[in-house]
């Protein structure tokens, strides 16, 4: 199997791709996968130290970096094509599958243009442009949420869920146990993505101190973000309260696993991430996120009875105190968020995408087999 796995800049783009092609290597470890994203992205910091081969091109956005950027962008289209070809003339893949993400457009339509067999996968509720654009062209897409159907032809659709890194996956699978009710202690794992969200950090704190000065004291687990963290600490002590604050937290999934109740932002890993593990949650999207794709895929899970979703212009310590009290009161409530959570999971999403690219792999060997086999014409 060769794959190339085309995008990221963002984590939530890069990280279900990595999911890909662990998956890919576990099912056959002689797979050959390569990465082709952007210098300007986390691909660049990332891939290196986990020994994926990675190739980069020239692009950049088209939307939200105003009209001279989206101009930029655009001239660097033509160059970006280019580049695309020749990394996939010289690695010759099977399959090729966009993440999103600036370098997702460029080489997946050279690969389309080249007849090479294509998909993409979209993370969120709202596809991003390049995925929108792409979804006419390419032969499978990708789905996590059921909302996301309307923007692309039924015939191309496959609902596999967001892929969720092998290790933390099935940490996060030994993790789904019932936490509800299993102590006395009443349990909050807080966190705003791997860098914090500093609306997040500031109403959690202010709930807390509400909390313990109504006699309704909780076990908090706070991720700030590293810059976040020494300010966030100071003004928990300063609130009387022994939280347990860290800037980043490399097990997730332990403290997913004894969280009673979470609090999180609503990007598309996270909410894979608590539908696997099956725990309730308050969401809290961000604000700025394109096309407010983070407040949809709340909805979603919202709507499903999973969590509780609120929108941080609308919500201030008061009101997310009173939220995290009435839930924690209200065990039997907590299991039926927890149960819906787990409905929603799909932890095979990796390998059902690979599944395709299995199916894609044999079909070109198939045709190749018997395109040999063939009388050659007289010259």
């Amino acid at each position: 199997m060769r794959l190339v796995i085309a995008g990221g800049g963002t984590g939530g783009h890069l990280f279900p791709g990595i999911a890909i092609a662990e998956e890919a290597r576990a099912r056959d470890p002689g797979a050959e996968v390569l990465f082709v994203g952007t210098t300007r992205g986390i691909e660049a910091r990332v891939l290196p130290g986990l020994g994926w081969d990675h190739r980069f091109i020239q692009a950049s956005g088209l939307k939200t970096v105003g009209a001279l950027g989206a101009i930029r962008g655009l001239l660097r289209v033509p160059r970006a094509l280019v580049q695309s070809r020749r990394i996939l003339k010289e690695f010759r893949p099977d399959a090729v599958i966009g993440v999103g993400g600036y370098a997702s457009g460029p080489v997946v339509l050279a690969a389309a243009l080249a007849h090479i067999p294509t998909a993409v996968l979209e993370q969120n509720s709202i596809p991003g442009l390049a995925n929108k654009i792409l979804g006419r062209f390419v032969g499978a897409v990708f789905l996590a949420f059921d909302e996301t159907r309307r923007f692309f032809k039924p015939g191309r659709i496959q609902m596999t869920g967001n892929p969720i890194r092998r290790a933390l996956r099935d940490r996060l699978l030994a993790a789904s146990g019932d936490s509800t009710g299993a102590t006395a202690a009443r349990r909050v794992f807080c966190f705003g993505g791997s860098l914090g969200a500093r609306g997040v950090n500031a109403l959690m704190v202010d709930a807390a101190a509400i909390l313990a000065r109504d006699g309704f004291p909780v076990e908090i687990v706070h991720q700030t973000g590293a810059d976040e963290r020494d300010a966030v600490a100071a003004r928990y002590a300063a609130a009387g309260l022994a939280a347990d604050v860290r800037g980043f937290i490399d097990d997730m999934a332990t403290e997913y696993g004894r969280a009673d109740l979470v609090i999180a932002r609503a990007g598309a890993t996270t909410v894979a991430e608590l539908e696997a593990v099956g725990r309730p949650a308050i969401l809290i999207p961000f604000p700025f996120a394109a096309d407010n794709h983070q407040e949809r895929n709340a909805r979603a899970v919202a709507d499903a009875g999973g969590a509780l979703v609120f929108r941080q212009d609308a919500l201030d310590g008061a009101k997310l105190a009173a939220a995290i009290r009435s839930l924690l009161e209200d065990r039997p409530r907590l299991a039926a968020m927890q149960a819906a959570m787990r409905a929603l999971a799909r932890p095979g999403a990796a390998a059902d995408i690979v599944a395709w690219v299995e199916a894609q792999t044999e079909a070109q060997t198939e045709a190749q087999t018997e395109a040999q086999k063939r009388p050659k014409g007289r010259s």
